[in-house]
């Protein structure tokens, strides 16, 4: 395993300096890495897990988080505080519990258990030479007992801070994406690497530089194979690099969800106010629903886009797309001087529940 140029590839923690301050990890392009590098298509489950569990430990952007933050903390069982002695706020955690792949959190919590004891002894030794591990840690890759308890715990964690958060993560992600798709439509991937993230995250042909928040330093050739792009919702304040990662390295960056400042609701919670009588009666419209299920058949469609489709006015567009996004069923993100919206999963089961 490699974190960087030390060895094995861990999450990196946030908090720390600015792009015009930090050193910065450098990370090189070919025209073949260009022509491979992709953003992720769907969440990445275990990743945004270990990203919401450094939030929580945090008490940043409390307008967005700290209800998050008390009802999740009010909840957590004592046994799933377990895990959080490996997902410090600041710091690094190990690669298999933090994994970047896709997949139902089922499989990829079994995939946890399964994890062998080589990997695991590795793995620990070289997150020992950058941060003292607790004491129980020493049995982790000798005793399957110790293994199962910490799956256990994950999996308390993601059932009490994420899951019921879920669909949220999966409208915003949606609607970052979407954003990075029209970049590369119209400005090509290097247009999609420059506004990843300026804060921290800085295109100088060839070369992408990006400021860690752990002060890491140094150069990660592709050589070929391209890079993945992951937005992150819980990533709100720096990247995670990951060299090592297969078929190709990943950058998790924080995604612009466009709404910083709307605090996060449980499923249950936007559900209710999707489902509300004023939010139904102001959808019975013909043209509403026309609008809706063009920005679900659209995602990331523009205002004036959405006007061309439906053939009618950018003003009248605009409006319903106010009134559904009022409503939590479509997520509408401001991207350069134009407005881009994409349907929630509220939006979308709405239309699958009338098709």
């Amino acid at each position: 395993m490699n974190h960087g140029l030390l060895g094995q590839s861990l999450a990196i923690a946030r908090h720390g300096w600015s792009m015009g301050e930090a050193v910065v990890y450098r990370i090189h392009f070919t025209a073949d890495d260009l022509a491979r590098t992709r953003v992720a298509e769907s969440p990445r489950p275990m990743l945004e897990l270990a990203n919401a569990v450094r939030v929580l430990q945090d008490r940043n952007q409390p307008v967005r988080y700290d209800v998050w933050r008390r009802r999740s903390l009010a909840r957590l069982p004592p046994e799933a505080r377990l895990a959080l002695d490996l997902i410090p706020l600041r710091g690094w955690t190990p690669d298999f519990l933090a994994c970047v792949q896709s997949g139902s959190p089922h499989d990829l919590l079994e995939q946890i258990r399964s994890t062998s004891p080589k990997e695991i002894r590795q793995t620990l030794a070289a997150l020992a030479e950058h941060q003292p591990l607790p004491s129980w840690t020493r049995r982790l890759g000798d005793d399957p007992f110790v293994l199962q308890q910490l799956a256990d715990s994950m999996h308390l964690l993601h059932t009490t801070v994420m899951a019921p958060y879920w669909p949220h993560v999966v409208t915003s992600l949606a609607a970052d994406r979407a954003v990075r798709i029209r970049e590369l439509l119209h400005g090509g991937v290097e247009r999609l690497l420059t506004g990843l993230y300026p804060t921290r995250i800085r295109w100088r042909p060839p070369m992408l530089e990006v400021a860690m928040a752990s002060g890491m330093q140094g150069d990660l050739r592709l050589e070929g194979r391209g890079l993945l792009l992951v937005p992150s919702l819980f990533g709100s304040e720096s990247p995670v690099i990951d060299p090592d990662a297969e078929p190709q390295p990943f950058l998790a960056y924080p995604a612009n969800s466009g709404a910083a400042l709307t605090p996060l609701t449980p499923f249950s919670a936007e559900s209710r106010a999707g489902g509300a009588p004023e939010a139904l009666t102001a959808l019975l419209g013909r043209t509403r629903a026309a609008v809706l299920h063009a920005i679900a058949t659209h995602p990331g469609c523009n205002t004036a886009e959405l006007a061309s489709v439906l053939g009618i006015g950018a003003s009248g567009a605009s409006q319903h797309a106010t009134v559904l996004r009022q409503a939590g069923l479509v997520t509408t993100l401001r991207h350069r001087n134009s407005a881009v919206h994409t349907p929630t999963s509220t939006g979308l089961s709405l239309l699958m529940l009338h098709s």
